[in-house]
């Protein structure tokens, strides 16, 4: 992806402000996800063919994890290393994703769909942060 698809998607050309801005946005999909497992076990549950406990418990990572890219974003200039770790915990997160997908969990279809959904999404945000800050180093140059 280039620099300019990628600051039509951020709505700028400012790097730090991108960068900050794909953060967010993934705070605020992972707040929600969280909200949602945290609020509704049972019927998403039902509807995905999860355990109200393991979307408790995921909940409770989520928020946690949306807390910490929130405060990240919220950054003048979030720390490069930071940024990493959520780059590499997005990567994680895909690939585990699929992985339990494919070996351990039996969803319904619409939680096979979801849990494929999720990671392609948890994925680009990855992708979309790790351009971002690449392209903000390379603007301090």
């Amino acid at each position: 992806m280039s620099a300019t698809p990628l600051a039509a998607l951020a709505r700028t050309v400012e790097p730090q402000l991108m960068l900050r801005r794909f953060l967010a946005l993934d705070a605020a999909v992972t707040g929600a996800n969280a909200l949602a497992y945290l609020v509704l076990p049972g019927p998403l549950g039902r509807f995905l063919g999860a355990g109200t406990g393991l979307l408790l418990l995921l909940g409770a990572i989520l928020a946690v994890y949306a807390t910490g890219v929130g405060l990240l974003a919220s950054r003048p200039h979030p720390p490069a290393a930071g940024v990493r770790v959520v780059v590499e915990v997005n990567l994680a997160w895909t690939a585990v994703s699929l992985a339990a997908l494919a070996l351990w969990l039996t969803p319904t279809t619409a939680g096979a769909v979801w849990a494929v959904l999720q990671a392609l999404v948890v994925g680009a945000f990855a992708v979309l942060q790790h351009l971002a800050l690449r392209a903000r180093q390379l603007n301090q140059v």
